[in-house]
């Protein structure tokens, strides 16, 4: 029997509690993007390695969402949320303390991992402490903290790496951790859900942590090993491939999967799970792109690069509940249809950047591109689940969040490894053009001989400009191809099938 639903200053302070959490851990997977050439800075690395610092978090946690049913279910939701949240803590203040890139990237590993039930488990937690006519309310209030966090995300991240130790990126989670665990524990505690004994799936579960862990090393070191013309690479894709493969076949047959592939067998499932995978991937890839080319080509410090970044959470903040509060009269693949177009519109207005624009160039499209957003997670979301019995919306949830955060790590490391191979193909192109029969360089030397630069400072010039010249057509050129991902994966929406409920039974979900 469930418990009866919270009421009064009880309901606001668990509210703000498990918010608080969800908060906290979206933060956390954006804050880190814009600190990135800081971190490595410090740590002694170089930046492509700091992109560890988000992969190694993204599929840690990736791998941990699956097993978020049978871990509640073995010691219950309120204590595995509590536990979870304290072990962030814990995680958090060890990232803070990393002396290496090597320590920084194992201690976020641990995060990634602890972290994995939080967000689901904070949002199930949520909906059983409303009555049914406000579960809705409850909802909008969880999806506000996740659309807010990437907002705040790049401005605090730039503004503690100019002015304090990165390891405050992390730090700050202590405090906010700390009191949404006491708070949830003390209001919680008495609404513990059953127990349940389940066997876990330890072939499943072995092959998931090897298949994708393979995968994640072989995208991170593939850009400095040369890819196949590395033996380490050939072997990791191989591992890789093999797990992953195994795992499908294993899965399929498994009374209780670790991952529920059945659920494939939906129609609306595997549309809402593949478009918002892809989508996040490509939407993820560029959140990771933007601040790194302003800092590293376009002279932006930390502050401003997330300044330039935080925008796109301004127009989801107001836009999502006008739509949350319509869904039901709403075709949710025109919104969704709607969300693409504007994400494509945006990078290929991306496409265009150059070395002299303004701040408002780099600002406005990340401002518009929040209608995409608020377009983005709650129709996908709802096609996904659509059609299923309530037994399987937990699995399906997990499943899908899986996914989607594996495909943002994964989208992190094409979009880096794309940038770095298009600079070098451009950095070649325009050095070949610099000699002494090019009209234009004969002419730009003479510039900077009338400056009174040195033949040596006027090398260093021109190599410093090619190297920003190389890396923002490179830039340019992976936000054309997001743009026209963008458009293609706006057919693949329209294969869903209404209607688009809970419980709209075999003929919305086949």
């Amino acid at each position: 029997m469930n418990p009866p639903p919270l009421s009064g200053s009880r309901l606001v302070w668990i509210t703000l509690a498990l918010s608080m959490s969800v908060f906290m851990q979206v933060l956390d997977t954006t804050i880190a993007n814009v600190a990135l050439p800081t971190i490595s800075g410090n740590l002694g690395a170089a930046t492509s390695q700091g992109t560890w610092v988000i992969t190694s978090f993204g599929v840690a946690n990736a791998i941990a969402v699956p097993l978020t049913g049978w871990l509640a279910k073995q010691m219950g939701e309120v204590k595995l949320f509590t536990i979870s949240t304290l072990l962030f803590v814990l995680t958090s203040w060890m990232c803070g303390m990393s002396t290496s890139l090597e320590m920084l990237i194992l201690f976020r590993v641990l995060q990634g991992a602890v972290a994995g039930p939080m967000i689901p488990l904070s949002q199930s937690l949520l909906m059983s402490c409303y009555p049914p006519e406000k579960k809705g309310l409850a909802l909008a209030l969880w999806a506000m903290t996740v659309i807010v966090a990437p907002v705040f995300g790049p401005i605090l991240g730039g503004v503690i790496s100019d002015n304090w130790h990165w390891g405050w990126i992390f730090f700050i989670n202590v405090p906010v951790g700390l009191a949404a665990a006491f708070i949830s524990w003390r209001i919680l505690k008495e609404r513990e859900t059953a127990i349940v004994n389940l066997p876990i799936d330890k072939i499943g579960l072995a092959l998931l942590v090897v298949g994708v862990g393979a995968l994640q090393m072989m995208l991170d070191r593939g850009k400095e090993l040369d890819w196949f013309n590395s033996t380490e690479i050939v072997v990791l894709s191989i591992v890789a491939v093999v797990s992953l493969l195994y795992l499908v076949i294993w899965e399929l047959g498994e009374e209780h999967p670790i991952v529920d592939l059945s659920l494939f067998k939906r129609r609306n499932f595997t549309v809402g799970a593949v478009a918002i995978s892809l989508g996040f991937m490509l939407y993820f890839g560029a959140v990771v792109l933007i601040p790194l080319m302003l800092q590293t080509q376009m002279g932006y410090t930390a502050t401003w690069a997330g300044l330039a970044a935080a925008p796109i959470g301004i127009l989801p903040v107001f836009l999502s509940p006008v739509i949350g509060k319509n869904a039901h009269r709403l075709d949710m693949r025109w919104l969704v249809t709607l969300s693409f177009t504007v994400y494509a519109a945006c990078f290929f207005w991306r496409s265009t950047f150059n070395a002299d624009m303004d701040f408002a160039y780099v600002v406005w499209p990340q401002f518009i591109q929040g209608i995409g957003v608020a377009c983005f997670f709650m129709p996908l979301t709802t096609i996904t689940l659509s059609g299923l019995p309530p037994s399987q919306i937990a699995s399906a949830s997990s499943l899908s969040n899986f996914l989607r955060i594996l495909a943002g790590s994964i989208g992190t490391s094409i979009t880096t490894t794309l940038w770095d191979r298009r600079e070098a193909l451009h950095h070649a192109q325009l050095t070949e053009h610099v000699t002494l029969y090019d009209q234009a360089s004969v002419m730009w030397f003479r510039l900077m001989g009338d400056m009174g630069l040195s033949a040596q400072q006027q090398n260093a010039v021109t190599a410093m400009q090619i190297t920003k010249q190389g890396s923002l057509i490179g830039a340019n050129e992976v936000f054309w191809l997001f743009g026209m991902m963008f458009l293609a994966l706006i057919a693949l929406v329209w294969f869903a099938k209404p209607p688009f409920t809970a419980s709209g039974g075999a003929d919305g979900a086949h």
